[in-house]
This record gives structure tokens, sequence and C-alpha cells, in this order.
């Protein structure tokens, strides 16, 4: 079923509007209903736009829906991605105000950053490797616009993925340096672990999910560049964060980054 222009410009507005008061909104899932995940995207592509109008600098794509577990809740079975920009960027341990994020929740993850241009329509496992400049350790601040995280896969697809604000570390290695898929993670809050996993618990191993990004990406005519970010996936449950939280990530080979909230 086509939904009209009309419809998705009307779900891209009240987005837009939520993300701009810091006030969350009921889902948009009832105004495309019958729609398609490519739907969904064309609500964030629509926001894209008119960010970019704005001024906001792309620097690169998060994935989301990584864990089989979600994607079992939101029937689906696949990823998602959203849009990274040049003002989500946190310098690591700098005082984040939690109210630049709606509903704010953190996640640890590995993050890459593209040493090469994969514009090729069909890349394989060992292209996106090759392309690859380094990775580093990083939390991703996701958010809501949707009231309560009450989300379908069309809410959180036009909503940028649930985008927020994300923290990198600052001790880039090369990919051979460790273990992508063994490699252990945990979250401290406090000095208390809050949440703990593993490079295989993002589709098998973080390249996976950079993978499925770079063919995605490539087929509809927007690829992977040099010097792009990418948030590859969380390697465990992601944590509601509340003014004052300190949130501690460490990766096994990939060293420390840390997520401080402002009281």
């Amino acid at each position: 079923m086509e939904i009209p222009h009309q419809a998705v410009r009307r779900a891209a507005d009240i987005l837009f509007d939520a993300h701009q008061s810091g006030v969350a909104c009921d889902p948009i899932l009832p105004i495309l209903e019958g729609g398609t995940v490519e739907t969904a995207y064309a609500v964030q592509k629509c926001n894209t736009d008119r960010w970019m109008m704005a001024g906001r600098r792309v620097v690169g794509k998060k994935i989301g829906l990584t864990a089989k577990a979600i994607q079992a809740q939101l029937k689906v079975n696949q990823p998602d991605y959203g849009v990274l920009y040049a003002d989500m960027d946190v310098p690591d341990g700098e005082p984040i105000d939690i109210s630049r994020v709606v509903q704010p929740r953190v996640e640890a993850e590995i993050a890459f950053v593209m040493g090469q241009d994969l514009d090729e329509d069909r890349l394989t496992t060992a292209d996106v490797i090759s392309a690859i400049d380094y990775a580093v350790a990083a939390i991703e601040i996701v958010g809501s616009r949707v009231r309560d995280w009450k989300i379908s896969i069309l809410d959180t697809i036009a909503d940028n993925a649930s985008s927020g604000l994300f923290v990198i570390g600052q001790d880039p290695r090369p990919l051979g340096s460790f273990d992508m898929r063994l490699c252990g993670m945990v979250m401290e809050r406090a000095g208390e672990p809050v949440s703990v996993g593993a490079g295989a618990a993002c589709l098998g191993s973080p390249i996976n999910s950079t993978l499925w990004l770079a063919r995605t990406m490539a087929r509809i005519g927007n690829p992977l560049r040099k010097g792009d970010l990418v948030l590859s996936g969380a390697l465990g449950p992601m944590i509601a964060a509340r003014p004052g939280d300190v949130f501690d990530a460490r990766i096994r080979g990939l060293g420390y980054v840390r997520a401080a909230f402002a009281r």
C-alpha cells in the first residue's frame, strides 16, 4: 500500500517538532498505517534533508536492532540505520546536559572509522575489513521522540533509528589487534556493572552489521565514504540514564570510554 506524501510529511513534522521541543510525541504508526520499512525511511530522509538545509553536517551512520531478541520483539529480520551528525559528538567524559536527548538510554558499542569508500554493488566481508581504518570503543546515547519508548519498527526508523548523541574513546586500534567476536564488554554506573556483553551479540560480529549497512547504503546510492563513522550496534542491553549518572564502558582490546551526565 502506497502512503500519501502528505502522511510522510506529517509524520516527519511530528518527530521534528518533538526533537525541537524535547517533548515526546505519540507513536506515528497510525499515520503510516499500511506503510512499509521504505515508508519509514522516507520519513527519516525528509527530516535528514531538513537538518542538512539547516546546516547540520552528516558524519556517518548508526546501526540499530542488531540483537536478535529486539528484532523478534519488533517482528523484523534485519537491522536498521540512522544518520549521525557532527553535533551529536560528545568528547569523552565531558558533562552531558540530559535534556539534549528525549528519554535517554545508553549502550556500549564498537565504532569504526572508514578508511576507504564502499560504493561497490556487491560488497564482501573482506571489502569491509579492508575499508575500515580503525576501531574504537563507544557509548551511544539513544533517545526516542516517541512517548514511553512505545515504538514499532516504523516508529524507530522514522525517528532516525532512535538516535541521540555518541561518545567515542580516544584509543583507536587496528582490527587485527583484538577479537571482534569474543571481545567482552562491561559497562558500569558508579562502579556497579549494569550491562555486559560481547562482540558476538551484534549480529554475530560488528563486521556483519557493518557489511549489512555498507551493502544497504551502496544499494540506495548513498555509500559509506572515507572518514565516515559507523556505530556498529549494541554489545549489551541499553540502560536508562538519569541526571548525574556516569557510565564507564570497557571493551576488551579496545579500552575505555565514559559518558557523564551533568546533575
